[in-house]
């Protein structure tokens, strides 16, 4: 399939998605987040590009004592 035909798919993909209201929405911190990837991440699977590391977001450290619970179950 040639680019432009490729293209117009998506575009009607996705105004569907905006329509239907399921479209994902980008915050802030998610936009900065992929901008500063630039790109990078998928180059650098593929063995090209430089080695950098993707940015992933931390997780929420578990509630004190959840690792103790787990255990005496």
């Amino acid at each position: 399939m040639d680019r432009s035909k490729v293209s117009e798919i998506a575009s009607k993909g996705g105004k569907a998605a905006h329509a239907a209201g399921t479209a994902h929405q980008f915050t802030s911190e998610e936009a900065r987040a992929a901008g500063k990837k630039g790109g990078v991440a998928p180059h650098v699977r593929r063995g090209r590009g430089p080695r950098q590391s993707a940015t992933v977001p931390t997780a929420t450290p578990a509630p004190a004592g959840a690792k103790e619970e787990a255990k005496s179950a």
